[in-house]
């Protein structure tokens, strides 16, 4: 079958692999149609990413069809699926208290282990779900999209709060899009201006002037929840500064870099200091339904396309210049 490998950082080529093996006891095979690039897929093919063991297929946003089961799956042949990419061990002391997604000992597919840029994967039955009328392509943006809707609900935020989001990136735009939802009034912002007028023109978000340090909109009270979803220590740094007295900050990406704020500045608020990583399945099933209802829409945010045979191209020309990008799938199959 045919697979994009990232053999080292910055050389991503279409390689012959052999043939998945028969689905074992619990796995199934999956023939994979779309995939989604997010920014770990462009970490990783910059050499950025600090877990990462090459030569890799990446991608982790994953939508296809089951073309073959092991024993004891409960999923028929030619089903259409998403993938939920965290596989947890099921034992450690966040699986036990039903967090899968912070697991101990997670491994992510296309990053701890190969992923969808290939034609065919194997994949545990547990980590596949029902399209349940959703296409093909818009069911491979539930997971990034996920991620967003947990954040939300990591907030712990009461209907009404204003929430402000920092980084207008696919995750960003998923927050903003899923606090709006949650009933928070919505701010956004972003150092890249092409990024700001996409949320206004596309998703109708308001935006947010980051130079603003009075907060004016809010009455100079801050921001009830804030979300950082930018990967970037400095920002997650300054995000402290625009959390109302009684709010919470809610660090949605993550960095290797230590963070430093002021305890001083802190306390005075009795801030709630949140992280959150990845989803449950939960949250992968609320965002399905949104974007079924048309509440979430799925075809303003992908803005590229390309296929497997050119994707090595793609993300060499797409890491080069962002203008514009949002989010880009590969459409490995021939299904809408």
């Amino acid at each position: 079958m045919k697979a994009a490998v990232c053999v080292a950082p910055g050389n991503l080529v279409l390689e012959d692999r052999p043939e998945p093996e028969i689905p074992r006891k619990g796995w199934a095979l999956l023939a994979v149609e779309r995939v989604g690039i997010c920014g770990t897929d462009f970490h990783i093919f910059e050499g950025k990413h600090p877990f990462l063991a090459y030569p890799r297929i990446m991608g982790h946003e994953v939508s296809g069809t089951v073309i073959a089961v092991g024993d004891d799956v409960g999923i028929p042949v030619g089903q259409e699926v998403y993938v939920n990419p965290y596989l947890a061990c099921g034992e450690c002391v966040a699986c036990r208290q039903g967090k899968p997604n912070c697991c101990v000992k997670i491994e992510v597919l296309g990053v701890h282990r190969d992923g969808g840029m290939c034609e065919r994967m194997l994949v545990p039955a547990g980590n596949l779900y029902s399209t349940a009328g959703l296409s093909l392509s818009d069911a491979a943006a539930v997971e990034f999209l996920a991620i967003g809707a947990h954040a939300v609900r990591r907030s712990l935020a009461e209907k009404g709060r204003r929430s402000l989001v920092i980084g207008a990136g696919p995750i960003g735009l998923g927050v903003a899009l899923f606090s709006r939802l949650a009933g928070y009034g919505v701010a956004i912002a972003d150092t890249a201006q092409d990024r700001l007028e996409f949320a206004k023109r596309q998703l109708d978000l308001e935006a947010f002037d980051m130079s603003e340090r009075s907060c004016s909109c809010t009455g100079n009270d801050g921001f009830d929840v804030v979300f950082d979803a930018t990967g970037n220590a400095r920002s997650m740094e300054a995000a402290f500064g625009y959390v109302a007295h009684g709010g919470t900050l809610v660090l949605v990406s993550i960095v290797k870099d230590i963070i430093r704020f002021s305890d001083p500045e802190f306390h005075k608020r009795e801030m709630m200091l949140i992280g959150s990583r990845n989803a449950l399945r939960g949250d992968f099933e609320h965002v399905a339904a949104s974007i079924l209802n048309g509440a979430v829409p799925v075809s303003k945010l992908v803005t590229h396309r390309t296929s497997l045979e050119h994707i090595p191209d793609a993300m060499a020309r797409w890491t080069g210049d962002k203008s514009g990008l949002v989010k880009a799938v590969i459409e490995v199959g021939v299904h809408p």
